[in-house]
């Protein structure tokens, strides 16, 4: 995310367009206590933004590493 004054207000969107793919999907349906967090990126001079969330079943998270083994930043 780009350089903007009030992070809580620009976050919205991108979060509303993730929940809309299959990732987000699985996620929204199978995690809970999902929370974002936001922190300066340095390289990009903007902000970097974490959706975190907690999976207890073990069957689960392994479907989660097979399905997205490797997140990339985007």
């Amino acid at each position: 995310m780009g350089d903007v004054e009030d992070i809580d207000i620009y976050v919205a969107q991108p979060i509303h367009e993730w929940q809309q793919t299959e990732h987000g999907r699985w996620v929204m349906e199978n995690a809970y206590d999902l929370t974002y967090h936001t922190g300066a990126d340095h390289e990009g001079w903007g902000w970097q933004v974490a959706i975190r969330g907690e999976i207890k079943d073990p069957k689960k998270i392994t479907e989660y590493y097979l399905r997205w083994p490797k997140q990339e930043k985007s």
